[in-house]
């Protein structure tokens, strides 16, 4: 089953919870310091809170889409690049408490989008610099800064980055 993700990050975390607990009348489904995530089978939605600063407004963190296998995420690389989007890959990143393999894009408006394949829990929520997820700067969030930081490692644009996410 594949599903559309909406990560958020949000400024009180219990209060989200709380909340996004009514509003699809579920309970998270992962729950770790700083993050929580509910796998809501309707609508199908994977909804990620992310804690941010206190005060801070809520924002959009990132967009994904949830797929089930890493041939998925191998075929929409590949049909991504073909229609002329620039691609960051990550594999086995250990991201938002789980493993993870995926590939990024970013939409006209600077959105980034991931699109991922969750390979196994993970205790750690980690976050490297060349990563294109989870960032706490909009900057840093995107998959354009991932491949500043790809190019300045010498990787080409596209190619496959090994770097932790959510």
């Amino acid at each position: 089953m594949s599903r559309v993700q909406l990560a958020l990050r949000v400024a009180d975390l219990d209060a989200s919870i709380a909340f996004y607990s009514k509003l699809f009348a579920a309970a998270p489904a992962k729950r770790r310091p700083g993050y929580a995530n509910f796998a809501i089978a309707q609508p199908p939605l994977k909804l990620v809170l992310i804690e941010g600063a206190a005060g801070e407004a809520t924002r959009l963190d990132h967009l994904g889409v949830e797929v089930e296998s890493t041939a998925e995420v191998t075929a929409a690389a590949g049909r991504l690049a073909a229609e002329g989007l620039a691609t960051a890959t990550e594999e086995d990143t250990a991201c938002c408490y789980a493993v993870q393999d995926k590939v990024w894009v970013t939409g006209p408006g600077a959105e980034p989008w991931e699109v991922y394949v969750v390979k196994a829990d993970s205790d750690v929520f980690s976050k490297e610099a060349s990563s294109a997820c989870c960032a706490a700067d909009a900057e840093a969030g995107t998959p354009a800064a991932a491949e500043n930081a790809a190019a300045q490692a010498g990787t080409a644009a596209g190619a496959t980055q090994q770097a932790a996410c959510c």
